[in-house]
């Protein structure tokens, strides 16, 4: 039977689909009459601009308002690929306005429509093979003052913003997983959206998490996409699956007889899903030792480091951002985060942003690679 639509789903497509369309409305208006020569590639042009228009909307919506899931799945592919390509063509479009507004050259118009197509798909072609390939490992060196010596290089591999669903699948996270294996962690760090969709949709692809080996264990917290799918339900399907799931809380590890605090907070915005589930990084150390080192803290968004700088960590590994995934999207990350993606001080304490290990909505990464993270704590000065 096909599953019931809500109206909020039905008012949510025709919002986007109107938006859309009004959009492809202004790249069609900008390009076509100076790349259409002829009636053929003027119908060409259109025909493309109203298959766009309609499935772009109709992927982004497929899992919620299809039943079947190879269908689903397929739309979302479809979808995905066209708003990476459109999105390109947009941006491009709007920095040749804004050049033309400068210029009165008529040959510039011509030429610079044309360019502004090429340079879409080529940005858009090298964006999918960056998103599909494997992400490379990279390493990071963090400075801890007062690391005992027993942990000097203690290794952590953390991985974030996965989004296992309609693109990803069993086959990537199976790759990942034994690339993350083959750094021998002492610990792995998820931080996060790890999930695009429910539980008994996905279960069979997110099965490899179990695969993942580590000496002191593996730790996953909440992002947002997790309350989208019901972060309860998952929570417990991660600890099924052998991960230590850490909700405003901490351990205390004993590696080499030093002892060494992970903690966890829910997402940043966690507090609007379900009151009793807000982000307290001062909970999540409640009762440590402040002369205590190192602290980590595991918080999907960079933004929690304020709190948790002054609940006295010494690191914080956040994700969410994908680094901006591809240009110019990495240019608005700083209107809501403090930090795009790397290592970064904030008062006494370390904050590393991942790029993410996969990514959302269009399989594209330009200029922003996705990244399996070693972290390796190392004394300060």
């Amino acid at each position: 039977m096909p599953s019931q639509k809500s109206p909020f789903r039905r008012n949510r497509f025709f919002i986007i689909f109107t938006l859309i369309a009004l959009l492809h409305g202004y790249i069609g208006w900008r390009l076509l009459p100076e790349l259409a020569t002829n009636m053929t590639s003027w119908l060409i042009g259109i025909a493309y601009l109203c298959i766009s228009v309609l499935l772009i909307p109709l992927g982004m919506t497929a899992r919620f308002m299809i039943s079947r899931p190879v269908l689903a799945d397929r739309l979302s592919w479809v979808g995905s690929l066209l708003l990476g390509l459109f999105s390109s063509l947009l941006v491009f479009t709007l920095l040749r306005d804004v050049v033309l507004l400068f210029s009165l050259n008529a040959v510039l118009a011509s030429d610079s429509a044309l360019f502004v197509l090429i340079l879409a798909i080529l940005v858009t072609v090298i964006g999918f093979i960056n998103a599909r390939r494997i992400p490379r490992v990279v390493e990071v060196m963090v400075p801890i003052d007062g690391l005992p010596s027993s942990l000097d290089h203690f290794r952590i591999v953390q991985i974030s913003d996965l989004h296992i669903g309609p693109t990803i699948k069993r086959a990537y996270v199976e790759a990942v997983v034994k690339r993350v294996n083959a750094l021998q962690p002492d610990l792995i760090a998820v931080t996060g959206d790890i999930v695009d969709g429910k539980v008994d949709q996905l279960a069979s692809h997110t099965a490899p998490l179990a695969m993942m080996r580590a000496k002191h264990g593996t730790f996953v917290v909440t992002g947002n996409h997790e309350y989208y799918s019901g972060a309860d339900q998952w929570m417990a399907e991660f600890r099924r699956l052998g991960m230590h799931t850490l909700s405003n809380e901490h351990v205390v590890i004993k590696h080499h007889g030093a002892q060494m605090v992970v903690a966890g907070v829910t997402d940043f915005n966690a507090g609007r899903f379900d009151v009793h589930q807000r982000s307290d990084p001062a909970q999540a150390i409640l009762g440590i030792p402040e002369q205590w080192a190192p602290k980590i803290l595991l918080a999907h968004q960079p933004r929690s480091a304020s709190k948790a700088e002054a609940a006295g960590f010494d690191l914080q590994l956040s994700g969410h951002t994908h680094g901006g995934q591809f240009w110019p999207w990495n240019l608005f990350v700083p209107l809501q985060q403090p930090f795009t993606a790397g290592l970064h001080r904030m008062g006494h304490l370390w904050v590393y942003t991942s790029r993410g290990t996969g990514y959302w909505g269009p399989p594209k990464r330009f200029g922003a690679p996705s990244e399996i993270s070693l972290i390796q704590l190392v004394p300060g000065n």
